[in-house]
């Protein structure tokens, strides 16, 4: 009997389950979007129940699509957004508040506290990153003191912490009942609590963010079975966790030292493989895991993180109402031969890698009677473009490695405008799979191989096949211009918080 692997992949803006064969193709996809929750500017919320109930939703309209039933499963994958902030009552099931998304920046005034003693790097050389409202425990520190009742529920032993995997999991193996409080290394790296080298949690960090009420889950490695499903597909096992990127940085198959991918969702996120080195950064990177077998040593990455990238195209459509669906942008771009020295800094939650600095705000820069609604277009695709370009640099310099192509994925990868700028502004090809999804083909691939329906990491890279590529032909002049001026848009855009 053929048999499949599933992924269940959840992010910031919707949650999908996909089904794959042995060669990597995509049997079935099923998708549901959930509400973006903008309350205060700067908040960015997501209602956990809704994120739990697509979740349920996705799963049976696969199966009845398909006419597949647990059976036919070997295993399932999850991958998650990753800094995205939890809290639970072990004993109702209930989310206390609504998630704090990793887009979220109310926990500002606390991360400029804690810096004061030992600024943003104070807690680098554990946890391999920065201070920054990003990641996740900050967002944990700020719900205890400000949600009424739940330091106290905490002090009774009751309250559950986690990223979105974790909620995910608890409840899909039996919630208040059975459910199972466990996340993976990648997931727990981007916490600011986890130490990179002992794979545990830090308990002076969990104590001084004052979370040391608060029930941490049990860490697994990425790979390799966790615990067992309950409901529609009861029973069948749980085998790989992996964060957003790191899945797509295994969906990529770049299991080689300095190999890398970069995504470009909501975000875009630029994660090199540095094998079992832990590179620190001096230059705003962040140093993170990658993935882990069970068994195994861990393998970490450098990551360069921006906050603002297919978001900026969602702006563009629902806030401005200059497109009508994202799709449109490209042609809007299309309409004017170049951005007419117009350049968008999409600050609109400060700046992520390689510079952290959350003052930063958005800017449109160099308009003139002579822009148009194809410039602004042109502008925000290019921005995402320039920010990537940056984080190349930067990994470069750190890792001592010459980059010399870039493998891509994500939504945006469609628009072929921003992929040669991309290659452009890089000088080396992008390349393209042909199953872009590569966060979902990540944990399928990750689970598939924790239970022996794949049989190596050979195997799988062998499933990878090009869908696409995109050779520079930028003159250097130009090249160099364009690189000036958005830097100098760039410096115009801090301080302003």
């Amino acid at each position: 009997m053929e048999r499949y692997v599933g992924a269940i992949d959840q992010g910031t803006t919707s949650t999908r389950f996909m089904i794959f064969d042995r060669t990597g193709s995509v049997l079935v996809k099923t998708q549901r979007e959930h509400r973006q929750i903008l309350s205060n500017p700067g908040w960015v919320e997501h209602d956990p129940h809704e994120i739990l109930k697509n979740t349920w939703a996705v799963i049976e309209e696969a199966l009845s699509s398909t006419g597949l039933t647990r059976h036919d499963l070997a295993a399932i994958g999850i991958t998650n957004q990753r800094e995205t902030t939890v809290l639970w009552n072990r004993r109702t099931g209930r989310a206390v508040y609504n998630a704090l998304v990793w887009q979220d920046t109310r926990t500002s005034k606390l991360v400029e506290e804690l810096a004061e003693k030992g600024g943003l790097d104070r807690w680098r050389s554990i946890t391999g990153l920065p201070l920054s409202t990003y990641f996740a425990a900050p967002k944990a520190s700020w719900l205890i003191e400000n949600v009424e009742g739940l330091a106290e529920s905490a002090a009774a032993g009751d309250i559950l912490f986690g990223t979105i995997d974790s909620w995910l999991i608890w409840n899909l193996t039996g919630g208040a009942e059975k459910g199972i409080h466990v996340t993976d290394v990648t997931n727990a790296s981007r916490t600011l609590m986890f130490d990179l080298k002992t794979l545990a949690w830090e308990e002076s960090i969990v104590a001084t963010l004052g979370l040391k009420n608060l029930l941490l889950p049990t860490v697994f490695p990425s790979i390799g079975r966790v615990g067992m499903l309950a409901g529609p597909l009861e029973g069948v096992p749980v085998s790989a966790i992996l964060g957003d990127q790191q899945a797509a940085l295994f969906g990529q198959t770049a299991f080689k030292l300095g190999e890398l991918k970069n995504t470009y969702g909501t975000g875009c996120f630029l994660l090199l493989n540095t094998g079992e080195n832990q590179i620190p950064s001096e230059h705003g990177l962040i140093t993170t895991v990658a993935y882990q077998a069970a068994g195994q040593s861990p393998v970490y990455a450098l990551e360069g993180s921006v906050a603002v990238a297919g978001s900026v195209i969602q702006w563009l459509r629902d806030e401005l109402g200059i497109i009508e669906s994202a799709s449109d942008v490209e042609y809007l771009a299309q309409t004017v031969e170049d951005n007419g020295d117009v350049y968008f800094v999409p600050a609109f939650s400060g700046l992520f890698s390689p510079r952290w600095r959350p003052d930063a705000r958005g800017l449109l820069i160099g308009l003139t009677r002579f822009s148009n609604r194809g410039h602004l277009a042109r502008a925000a695709i290019e921005a995402t473009a320039f920010q990537a370009k940056e984080l190349v640099e930067v990994m470069e310099l750190e890792s001592g490695l010459s980059i010399s192509e870039l493998r891509v994925d994500g939504g945006m990868v469609k628009n072929q405008l921003l992929m040669q700028f991309q290659a452009d502004l890089l000088d080396v090809p992008v390349v393209r799979p042909v199953i872009t999804e590569t966060t979902a083909v990540g944990a399928a691939y990750a689970a598939g191989l924790a239970e022996g329906y794949w049989s190596d990491f050979t195997e799988l890279r062998e499933n990878w096949q090009e869908g696409g590529c995109w050779k520079p032909q930028m003159e250097a002049k130009v090249r160099s211009h364009l690189l000036r001026r958005w830097s100098q848009a760039v410096e115009r855009s801090l301080d302003w918080v």
